[in-house]
C-alpha cells in the first residue's frame, strides 16, 4: 500500500513539475517564437495544430463527435482565452519581456475573484482573500504607473494594459466555461476550444498586417523551436499533465502553477534572453507573487470555494498557458 502512495506522489510530482517548468517557459516561447513570426498567425497555427492533435486523441479515446451547441460554447470561450486572452499576449511581448508578461499572466486568479464577487457570487472573499487582491492591484500599480527597463528594452505602457486586458478576457473566459455547453470528454472541450481559437487568431491576423510581415524563408531555426516547443511541451504535454493532476491531486496543490509559473519566466528570462530586471519590476514581482499565494491559501481553506484552476464539477477544463 505504501509502494503505491510513494508511486502516485512520485507521478504527481513529475506532473507538476511538467506544469511548473514547462507552462513557466511558454512566454519565453511566445518571446522567441514572435522573432520572425507575426504573433497572431504563430499564435493560431499553434493553438489550431494542438487542437487538431488533441481532436485525434480524444476520438481514440471514444469522445464524441460534439454538437453543434458545443462547438458554439467552445467558440466563445476559445475567443476569450486564446484570441482575447493568449494572442493578445503574444502581440504584447513585442513591447514587454516575457518576465513581466508572465507577472501580469499571473494575475488571473485575483481577476476572476473579483469579476465572480460582481457578479454576484454568494461566496464572499474573505478579509485574507480581500487582502491578497488589494496587495496584488498594489503590485500592478508599480509596473503600471511608473514603468521601469529591462535591459536594452523599456517597458512599454501599451504592452502592459494590452496584457491586462489579456488577463481580464481569461478571467471572463473562464468564468463563462462554467456554464457553457462543453464535451463531456475534458480532451474534446480542449480540442475544440484549441481549434476555434486557432482559426480566430488566423482571421484577426488578417485585420492586424500580420499576413504582409510573414515571410517563411526567414523564419529563423530559434523561432521554428521555440515554436514547436509550445506546440508540444506548452500545449499538450503541460496540459495533459495538468488534466491528470485535476483528477489525482489537490486542487489547493494543482494551483499553484498560478504563482510559480512566473518564477520560472523570470528565470528563464534572465538566463537566456538576458532579460535584466530592475529593483522596481522586482519588487513588483515578489508583489503579484505573494498576492497569488495568499489568494490561493486563503481560498484554500473555504470549502466548497472555486480553486483557481480551470476545471469545474463537470470536468470543464481551460485551455492555459
Amino acid at each position: 500500500m505504501t509502494g503505491k502512495k510513494d508511486s502516485k506522489l512520485f507521478v504527481v510530482t513529475i506532473a507538476l513539475l511538467a506544469v511548473y517548468i514547462f507552462w513557466g517557459g511558454t512566454y519565453l516561447g511566445m518571446k522567441i517564437a514572435i522573432e520572425s513570426m507575426p504573433p497572431f498567425i504563430m499564435a493560431g497555427a499553434r493553438f489550431f495544430l494542438a487542437g487538431l492533435i488533441l481532436f485525434l486523441i480524444g476520438r481514440w479515446k471514444g469522445a464524441e463527435l460534439p454538437s453543434a451547441v458545443e462547438w458554439k460554447g467552445a467558440g466563445i470561450v476559445g475567443a476569450l482565452l486564446l484570441l482575447g486572452g493568449n494572442g493578445v499576449v503574444a502581440w504584447a511581448q513585442l513591447k514587454v519581456p516575457s518576465a513581466i508578461a508572465s507577472l501580469l499572466v499571473a494575475t488571473v486568479p485575483l481577476w476572476i475573484l473579483v469579476f465572480n464577487w460582481i457578479g454576484g457570487s454568494k461566496q464572499k472573499p474573505t478579509v485574507g482573500v480581500m487582502g491578497g487582491i488589494l496587495f496584488g492591484l498594489a503590485g500592478i500599480a508599480v509596473l503600471v504607473v511608473h514603468p521601469g527597463g529591462t535591459g536594452n528594452q523599456g517597458v512599454d505602457t501599451i504592452g502592459i494594459l494590452a496584457l491586462l486586458f489579456a488577463s481580464i478576457c481569461w478571467s471572463v473566459g473562464s468564468l463563462y466555461s462554467r456554464n457553457a455547453k462543453l464535451p463531456a470528454s475534458p480532451v474534446m472541450a480542449t480540442a475544440l476550444q484549441m481549434i476555434i481559437g486557432g482559426i480566430l487568431l488566423g482571421i484577426a491576423s488578417l485585420f492586424l498586417d500580420d499576413w504582409t510581415k510573414l515571410h517563411l524563408s526567414e523564419i529563423t531555426l530559434r523561432s521554428w523551436i521555440a515554436f514547436g516547443y509550445l506546440v508540444g511541451f506548452g500545449s499538450i504535454v503541460a496540459y495533459t499533465a495538468y488534466i491528470w493532476l485535476l483528477k489525482n491531486a489537490e486542487p489547493s496543490l494543482v494551483s499553484t502553477y498560478a504563482y510559480v509559473n512566473p518564477i520560472v519566466a523570470v528565470f528563464l528570462g534572465w538566463l537566456i534572453a538576458d532579460e535584466q530586471l530592475t529593483s522596481q519590476t522586482l519588487m513588483a514581482a515578489v508583489m503579484i507573487i505573494a498576492a497569488v499565494a495568499i489568494i490561493t491559501m486563503f481560498r484554500g481553506k473555504r470549502p466548497g470555494a472555486t480553486q483557481p484552476v480551470a476545471g469545474n464539477e463537470k470536468g470543464k477544463l481551460q485551455v492555459h498557458k
